[in-house]
């Protein structure tokens, strides 16, 4: 099976704690529900950096910076894709969900 990066995109914030329960647990819910497939459950990321091609640095991410990650294992990305539906971002956040197979090479350094 391949694996697939999941990059979280955009969304909102809940807006009170018992908003924040009920996105936890479907979040819980979700990954927990994917088994073994949830290679890494990944995390939320911080503000982040951008090193252009002429070595200028920007901030936050540009026009649509990640906020999360996950690795996810499907036979195809067309299954990978399924998986990325049901997910809380697009749900609850109503943010989006990039998904990229993660590439093996070999390099001998």
């Amino acid at each position: 099976m391949a694996k697939y990066l999941f990059s979280y995109h955009g969304g909102t914030m809940p807006s009170t704690p018992e908003d924040g329960a009920k996105v936890m647990a479907a979040w819980t819910n979700w990954l927990g529900g994917l088994g073994d497939k949830a290679v890494d459950k990944g995390n939320p990321v911080g503000k982040s950096k951008t090193v252009g091609p002429d070595g200028v640095v920007t901030d936050n991410g540009g026009a649509n910076p990640i906020n999360g990650y996950s690795i996810i294992e499907a036979e195809t990305i067309a299954a990978a894709m399924e998986i990325a539906r049901a997910c809380p971002q697009v749900s609850l956040h109503h943010g989006s969900v990039e998904v990229a197979e993660l590439m093996s090479m070999s390099m001998s350094l």
